[in-house]
């Protein structure tokens, strides 16, 4: 049986591990659950359900909420005092790190964004797998996380890569030519930048296939969530960013594929679900039996694949620039986007100024403050994901 702490257990991933957990008790147990606290009445139904020893929460006042919570959901389930063990409580903003760095066979780390460097270097350091849907993490601390990792300790839990990871298995590192990221293209595929000016907010979060937050929701439509992946995929598997491609496969069944140099194309196809590479993620380098549905090959289908428009959605390539220079600079781009997603968010700035300024924040700070890979070090990354943040709010403030 595995061990598993789950950091950002009411999140859509989170949500979903558990799902895959849920009809699985024999295989795993979940020992330590985290959250923000923002939503308190998931999280005492989490608590009931899997009965870990230890929960974290990152806002120390919601503790009270939650216990008043706890007690309600028993109540509602009928159960009398004494029929559940309250778990032991880590409070404040480093309660994930403690959690992350407990000693647990797998560390799924869902935190949404820059808050998932800690708990990382901590799930390594323990010596945990790290099932890693964070990705933040390991791009804005880059060298920092990969030389923390023993050699297969970081397994990806985005579909993308953990396409990778199963098509890499048909050959050599040294048999392979590139890789090829697919991107769903969002919900606003075909349009051109003019036709982007008046986005809103809802519109954005309209995306075609998947069911996620509103970060990564509007991170998709503006694809810088699809640079995001081409750093985290260059960093996890060595492979140079010139030889990283991009498509948009609308469909969302060919989660990526990897290009050999004798020409052949091995592809990771299912329906889209993340149920699977959960699984993949808990089990690695087994495959965990029936997580998902595969494709249905008694129905006709059409998979198609077309070139990313670079010039509507330059988050890629502003993604490449920052992946290429290293050092500070994935975590400026990181930074000055989820400020950005916010100030989208409350109406201080349109959807075509997302990518605007995030180009412009990684150009500055790479005229002036950037640090290399050499130099690099955890203060650093964290005084660089300041610095975007604050530069960014200030651009849109100025818009």
């Amino acid at each position: 049986m595995r061990t598993i702490v789950l950091l950002g257990s009411t999140g859509s991933i989170g949500t979903q591990t558990l799902d895959v957990i849920a009809t699985r008790r024999d295989q795993f147990k979940v020992t330590g659950l985290s959250a923000s606290g923002s939503n308190l009445e998931v999280l005492a139904r989490q608590i009931v359900d899997f009965r870990p020893e230890t929960v974290a929460l990152a806002k120390a006042s919601a503790a009270r909420d939650l216990q008043h919570a706890l007690y309600a959901e028993a109540d509602r389930r009928g159960w009398n005092q004494g029929e559940y063990q309250l778990p032991r409580l880590i409070l404040g903003p480093d309660a994930s790190t403690e959690l992350a760095g407990s000693k647990a066979d797998v560390v799924v780390n869902a935190i949404t964004g820059a808050a998932g460097l800690r708990p990382t270097l901590a799930a390594l350091a323990a010596g945990s797998t790290l099932a890693l849907a964070n990705k933040e993490s390991l791009v804005i601390g880059g060298r920092l996380v990969t030389q923390a990792a023993a050699p297969g300790q970081i397994v990806a839990v985005d579909s993308e890569h953990s396409a990778f990871a199963q098509a890499l298995r048909s050959g050599r590192s040294d048999e392979v030519r590139r890789l090829i990221l697919t991107a769903s293209g969002g919900p606003f595929r075909g349009r051109t930048r003019d036709e982007l000016t008046d986005v809103t907010p809802q519109q954005a979060m309209a995306h075609p296939t998947w069911d996620m937050g509103r970060v990564i929701t509007i991170n998709s439509a503006t694809l810088v969530n699809k640079g995001l992946e081409l750093i985290e995929a260059a960093l996890l598997y060595g492979v140079g960013y010139d030889d990283i491609v991009v498509t948009v496969h609308p469909q969302s069944i060919v989660h990526s594929m990897v290009e050999f140099h004798d020409g052949s194309t091995m592809a990771q196809a299912s329906p889209p679900d993340m149920r699977l590479p959960i699984g993949i993620a808990l089990t690695w380098p087994e495959r965990l039996a029936d997580a998902a549905a595969p494709c249905d090959w008694s129905a006709p289908a059409a998979w198609t694949f077309e070139p990313l428009d670079a010039e509507t959605f330059p988050a890629v390539e502003i993604a490449r620039r920052a992946g290429r220079a290293g050092g500070t600079a994935p975590a400026v781009y990181n930074a000055a986007n989820e400020s950005c997603v916010d100030a989208f968010w409350s109406g201080a700035i349109g959807f075509l100024d997302i990518t605007r300024i995030v180009g412009d924040c990684v150009e500055e700070h790479l005229a002036d403050g950037h640090v290399a890979d050499d130099a690099l070090s955890l203060d650093a990354v964290l005084a660089a994901d300041a610095w975007g943040r604050e530069r960014a709010a200030e651009l849109a403030a100025a818009r």
